[in-house]
């Protein structure tokens, strides 16, 4: 590919056999160093979320997995999970009555944070 601009993936597999290539729409994993009453919670919302994620437009499940990249994450700041909480709470208020557990799993993580 000459000029111009590339956005998506690009694989390449030159050799081997039983190649996947890409596995996508995959949940994170929540990571040890949280204290488990938060890992505990995170992981319930991820259940919910799976659960949810046949409902959800394309475009909502992209926003979901990154916030959930988020939330799960060691290295994220507490203002950054608190603002990818807010936007899966976003995005399960607009889906309706279905989602409420996940809103209610998002409230209860908050409160874990110090922040709901």
């Amino acid at each position: 590919m000459t000029g111009g601009n590339h956005y998506g993936d690009i694989v390449n597999m030159n050799q081997g056999s039983g190649n996947t290539g890409i596995v996508k729409n995959q949940f994170p994993a929540v990571a040890p160093q949280l204290p488990a009453d938060q890992r505990e919670a995170i992981a319930e919302l991820i259940r919910l979320l799976q659960e949810l994620r046949g409902q959800l437009p394309p475009a909502a499940v992209e926003t979901v997995d990154g916030s959930l990249r988020t939330i799960s994450s060691a290295g994220s700041t507490p203002q950054e999970r608190h603002g990818a909480l807010m936007t899966v709470a976003g995005v399960a208020a607009v889906i309706g009555p279905l989602a409420q557990p996940v809103v209610d799993a998002v409230q209860a993580i908050l409160r874990l944070l110090g922040a709901g």
